[in-house]
């Protein structure tokens, strides 16, 4: 059974190198870029000639879509620029992809984040659905937070091996990718008639800070995890603030 390594990408070519290197044992690699404006294209172009470019950027979901139909293998392997497949993780695809029970696996990702590898605060194992046959599965259209689909409700085996997550180069990089999340969120659950409060802002805030820094034992990943547990309650709140302030009732013209 034949494997195709898919990412979609942008402007990552600080990280795309590393990666692809990781990949260099797919039967197919398909880089699909989203109108970088350095030099992703030339880097990917080294490892594969399947690199597309389609800048009518629609949201994360359709441009997943966009890249699983350029494959011609039988298994898709979904990665991201910033993550790298270890020798373990290898082996376990390897195993599964030559398995006769198609199935959509899981991945458990190791995320790197302020200078340290963080396995609590609810990160770690952070698994994540990335390995599915081509015909059987796919990835919804959402603008963000996209999912793998399960139509044929194949089963979910879990794989072994890390996936490395160099997630945020620094902590401008952190607040930039989560201020891009939260006007995702907040425009696709706007486009769905919901409302949003500062009320609920705040209240969803705190307990996203409680849950990871001590229900889910942040406190032991150090200063990382005070860290990380300030700044996503920040993230939380700020989408629903995104949503309550794109739920407004504008002004009338001359009231």
């Amino acid at each position: 059974m034949s494997l195709a390594a898919v990412l979609i990408v942008k402007n990552e070519e600080s990280n795309l190198r590393a990666c692809l290197e990781t990949l260099q044992w797919a039967d197919e690699i398909v880089v699909l870029d989203a109108g970088s404006r350095d030099a992703t294209c030339d880097i990917a172009r080294e490892f594969t000639d399947k690199v597309v470019v389609n800048a009518d950027w629609q949201g994360f979901g359709v441009q997943r879509q966009r890249a699983e139909a350029l494959v011609e293998s039988e298994w898709i392997l979904m990665i991201d620029a910033d993550e790298r497949v270890t020798p373990e993780l290898r082996a376990s695809i390897a195993d599964a992809v030559s398995s006769e029970e198609p199935a959509i696996c899981t991945l458990p990702r190791l995320s790197w984040c302020f200078g340290d590898y963080i396995r609590h605060s609810g990160w770690y194992p952070d698994r994540v659905a990335r390995l599915y046959p081509r015909t059987r599965a796919g990835y919804d259209a959402a603008l963000v937070h996209e999912k793998v689909q399960n139509p044929q409700s194949l089963p979910v085996k879990p794989l072994r091996g890390d996936l490395l997550h160099f997630t945020y180069r620094d902590l401008r990089h952190y607040l930039e990718k989560s201020a891009h999340y939260a006007q995702a969120w907040a425009e696709q659950r706007a486009a769905r008639g919901k409302q949003g409060s500062l009320s609920a802002g705040f209240v969803h805030g705190i307990g996203c800070f409680l849950r990871m820094y001590l229900l889910k034992a942040g406190f032991l990943d150090g200063r990382q995890g005070l860290l990380l547990a300030v700044l996503s309650s920040h993230s939380t709140f700020a989408k629903y603030a995104d949503l309550w302030i794109r739920t407004r009732t504008p002004p009338t013209p001359g009231g």
